[in-house]
């Protein structure tokens, strides 16, 4: 698979040097580790069955979203800012190593947290979802550095399938250390767990090198310090300004902010919620590798719906099955109902997520898209406060896991209404128009 050098807008991809673009990508195949071996797999898994074992389901199942919460409002509040100031300073790729190895760090830090010790994991899962989703921020603006426009549903698509494909081969690995520990010389399970969060902080840190080394920004002449703080909080003030000049991005920002809740919220919430109504822990495990290894060729397939059909009737057709998915898994209580469902999630959630990233790539200023993405990662953060806080709150004050999953009903209904109302065309030609395009 080849593609355009970055800002070359060539229709002929064979002779192109993509080097940049799969050392782009390459990122998604590192930090999806850390999204999938312990944000979706074993931190809820073992916070639940042995960090807070003591804890009544109901109130561990509360904690959990409650530091999801706390962890996607501290990125919210931060992203706009650091986007400002990354634009401002030139060098994006320089702050998302510094978060990557935050995020790292921190989960190797989940391998001396002993049993009984809930609050120490979760104090240590806060810091690294900080990492990985400040990073993230970074990453999606680099976006626009190594494609062209035309290119961007299918470069997008291309760092989502890698990341579902590296994260379900750290994870298969990972689940076989926990189903046959002698193997590997561990003592038990749970000593496999612990080892598998150090080998996804050496992992994450592993595959973003080819991001390091080989991805390059513009260089920049411009002041590191204070003045760089005080530019950046200035172009924000003025950005927050210039969304009255692109209204459809910021109707598309308010339709994402609402159906990326409940996607989020499903994917970090997936496996407490099977626990609570009585699954075996290997059975959902399982389930999530389908997810993974299904999510590969589906993402890349959904970055041809986005060229084939546009990018909007593309997340369309993922949020109806959504909610399809959300009604079924309230009258689900079986496993193999949750092999099912986990088929039909691979199938769309990697194409949500990489057609939302393309389709607001071509709504923003190319020139300040960093700081775009800044409000584009803090909506999604702050969706991602809503969500595990609705499920968690409801689970815990009706006594019901699923009057807490039924809830994210809401928010598919009413970001899919709103974004059949954004208009794709009239968006791109505003965000030429503010670069002096046209």
């Amino acid at each position: 698979m080849t593609y355009p050098p970055s800002g070359q807008p060539s229709a002929d991809p064979s002779s192109a040097d993509s080097r940049a673009i799969w050392s782009w990508a390459c990122y998604d195949w590192a930090n999806s580790a850390f999204a999938t071996v312990v944000m979706a797999g074993f931190f809820p898994l073992f916070f639940k069955q042995y960090w807070a074992a003591d804890l009544a389901a109901t109130e561990s199942t509360f904690q959990l979203g409650l530091f999801n919460a706390a962890a996607s409002l501290m990125v919210a509040l931060l992203a706009p800012i650091l986007g400002a100031i990354a634009d401002q300073l030139g060098r994006r790729k320089g702050f998302l190593l510094i978060f990557a190895a935050l995020g790292a760090l921190m989960t190797g830090g989940l391998y001396w947290v002993e049993q009984g010790q809930w609050q120490i994991a979760a104090w240590l899962y806060l810091a690294g979802v900080v990492g990985f989703s400040s990073a993230n921020l970074f990453y999606d603006a680099m976006l626009t550095l190594v494609s062209p426009r035309q290119w961007m549903d299918r470069v997008s698509a291309l760092g989502f399938a890698l990341g579902y494909l590296g994260g379900g081969l750290l994870f298969s690995i990972n689940v076989w250390m926990t189903l046959s520990p002698d193997t590997f010389g561990l003592v038990d399970a749970s000593a496999a767990v612990r080892v598998a969060f150090l080998g996804t902080a050496a992992w994450w840190l592993l595959f973003s090198l080819p991001l390091a080394f080989f991805v390059h920004e513009p260089t920049t002449t411009r002041p590191i310090g204070l003045s760089a703080l005080g530019g950046g909080f200035r172009q924000l003030r003025t950005t927050l300004r210039k969304f009255r000049a692109l209204p459809q991005t910021f109707l598309f920002l308010v339709s994402y902010w609402l159906y990326i809740d409940g996607v989020g919220t499903i994917i970090r919430m997936a496996v407490d919620y099977g626990l609570a109504i009585g699954l075996e822990s290997n059975d959902l495990i399982t389930a999530l590798l389908l997810t993974q290894f299904i999510g590969f060729p589906a993402a890349i397939a959904f970055g041809r719906v986005g060229e084939r059909l546009g990018p909007k009737q593309g997340i369309l057709i993922a949020l109806g099955v959504y909610m399809g998915v959300t009604l079924f898994s309230a009258t689900m209580d079986a496993a193999w109902q949750f092999y099912l469902l986990a088929v039909i999630i691979g199938l769309v959630q990697g194409g949500v997520q990489a057609l939302s990233r393309s389709f607001y790539a071509r709504l923003v200023p190319s020139n300040q898209c960093t700081e775009f993405f800044g409000f584009y990662n803090m909506l999604g953060r702050f969706a991602a406060v809503l969500g595990p806080l609705m499920v968690g709150g409801l689970t815990l004050l009706s006594g019901s896991h699923q009057a807490g999953i039924l809830s994210l009903l809401v928010l598919f209904l009413l970001g899919g209404y709103l974004l059949t109302r954004v208009d794709l065309a009239a968006g791109e030609r505003a965000a030429a128009a503010f670069r002096g395009e046209e």
